[in-house]
């Protein structure tokens, strides 16, 4: 399963366990966007507690939707962060980013 790269920019709430931690990336049009959820979910590389030095390069599982496809020049992707269930605030799973911001 792919995973989009994001980084921890910090630490929330210690409930419920094991924490919970804000993340962030940036889309392909340049827009930054905020998800917040367990830590666990994010602490691929690193693990995260509320005494780490933010921000933290971490990850989040997702799944393709759209194929790469050619916008003004540069390839992008749809993805949706739908696995383990991660959204923005306002319930938001779905992105265009590019290609590069992907592990596969």
């Amino acid at each position: 399963m792919p995973e989009l790269r994001c980084e921890a920019v910090r630490w929330v709430n210690d409930e419920p366990f094991p924490g919970i931690v804000e993340v962030q990336f940036v889309d392909a049009a340049g827009q930054r966007w905020c998800l917040i959820d367990k830590s666990a979910i994010f602490a691929q590389f690193a693990e995260l507690t509320p005494d780490s030095v933010y921000p933290v390069k971490v990850t989040v599982a997702c799944v393709i939707q759209d194929d790469v496809e050619a916008t003004a020049g540069d390839e992008v992707v749809t993805v949706s962060t739908s696995p383990d269930g991660v959204t923005t605030p306002d319930g938001r799973d779905t992105f265009t980013v590019r290609p590069s911001q992907l592990i596969p």
